[in-house]
């Protein structure tokens, strides 16, 4: 969540940052109006209860009737505004909920992913001497993904992964563990359910992204989405020792997905699905540095990337596509010769202070006063880049080439039939 104080002293800025992320920036106004009518309840009662404690001395002395019935009254109408309270308090909260964070300036203006800004083009794209394939044929030909037999059993947007495909997945997984834990992250096998109110602190449940989750209501848990959303939560509530920052973790977990909205998108395939695995970054740190830790770990995608020397472009996102937590946020978009185009396989985000408000992490300055941390979420490989990898390294006669950084993991060279 924002800092209401920032929204109180900054509206302007707020209503402008919001309307960035088309969010109706009169939605701050009704906050402020009734943060406004909370803060003057709360006064109210502050005042009341001082009042009855005045009153509760002179009681102590003297048991006069006049006094008595004051204190009753101001009993009943403490009683009465409390209540008020709550409720103002409540709709209070709903609408702050509904506030996005807000951009940094320099962030680029624009409505939707056409509009995204491309920094950077790295590698070289294969050149082949026959019409490449797309992946999903390449797979079936060589019996590694299976999207029918999982269309029977589950439904749609499911795929089973199948030998060697399944190989290569855990493949990347060690690669990207063993370049993360030499780099100081911390191993982590996070929960893949969350309480509720957990997942709304991480702003996770926030406008539309609500849809996009699977709820147990018998269980009152939900099923997360990336690893990030348990990971952020593993310092609930707690307090960092300034000295005991940076604190990176690297996460694997399988995520679930609705793919709400995305009616119509690559339905073949196994692209966009509703169940995937996924390699996440996770960084708690000092406020000052979370725009340098943001190109780290951007960088660190970059080296895997580079690693399976799969061609990528760096793309900065414009404010109509960023995510709902995101200040800042770059995308690594993966090279499909199939479709002759990049296709975004990582994100990697700066949430600022906004998660770390929603879930209660702190760390303790050298002065000894609590301020929110700064937390960033980055991508290390999802189930995506595979899907690149097949299709930059396959051969005419339909097997894939195995790049040299996970040969030793997978025990091969090359996935035949």
């Amino acid at each position: 969540m924002l800092d209401v104080n920032f929204i109180r002293e900054n509206p302007e800025a707020v209503k402008e940052g919001v309307e960035k992320k088309k969010v109706d920036k009169k939605l701050v106004d009704k906050f402020l109006q009734l943060d406004t009518l909370w803060r003057g309840k709360v006064k109210a009662i502050d005042e009341l209860k001082a009042e009855q404690n005045a009153l509760s001395k002179e009681l102590a002395k003297e048991q006069k009737e006049d006094l008595m019935g004051r204190a009753q009254l101001l009993k009943q109408r403490i009683s009465e505004l409390e209540g008020e309270c709550v409720a103002a308090e409540t709709k209070r909260k709903e609408l702050l909920n509904r506030l996005p964070n807000i951009p940094f300036p320099d962030v680029p203006v624009g409505k939707d992913e056409t509009e995204n800004k491309a920094l950077r083009e790295v590698g070289e794209k294969p050149k082949f001497d026959f019409t490449p394939k797309d992946y999903l044929s390449l797979a079936e030909g060589l019996g590694i993904i299976n999207t029918k037999k999982a269309s029977e059993v589950s439904g749609s947007r499911f795929g089973y992964l199948v030998g060697d495909m399944a190989l290569l997945e855990l493949a990347i997984v060690r690669l990207a563990f063993d370049m993360l834990t030499k780099e100081g992250f911390v191993p982590m096998l996070p929960p893949v359910m969350i309480k509720p109110d957990v997942y709304a602190g991480m702003g996770r449940l926030a406008a539309d992204q609500k849809e996009e989750r699977y709820y147990f209501p018998k269980d009152e848990l939900y099923l997360i989405g990336s690893a990030e959303h348990t990971m952020g939560p593993y310092h609930l509530n707690e307090t960092f020792d300034d000295e005991n920052l940076p604190r990176r973790y690297v996460g694997f977990s399988t995520c679930f997905r609705r793919e709400a909205g995305s009616y119509g998108k690559d339905t073949k395939g196994i692209f966009r699905v509703h169940q995937f695995d996924k390699v996440e970054m996770y960084s708690f740190v000092h406020p000052e540095k979370s725009g340098e830790e943001h190109m780290f770990l951007l960088s660190l995608q970059e080296k895997l990337m580079q690693a399976l020397k799969i061609p990528y472009r760096v793309m900065e996102i414009c404010t109509g596509d960023m995510g709902w937590t995101d200040a800042r946020q770059f995308d690594i978009e993966a090279w499909f010769p199939s479709e002759e185009r990049y296709r975004e396989t990582h994100s990697c985000s700066n949430t600022t202070d906004f998660q770390a408000r929603g879930i209660n992490v702190k760390y303790k300055t050298k002065e000894g006063k609590k301020e929110y941390v700064h937390t960033l979420n980055a991508t290390a490989f999802s189930q995506r880049p595979l899907l690149a990898l097949l299709e930059n390294y396959q051969t005419k006669e339909g097997t894939i080439k195995i790049p040299e950084a996970i040969q030793n993991y997978l025990g091969k060279k090359e996935i035949k039939k």
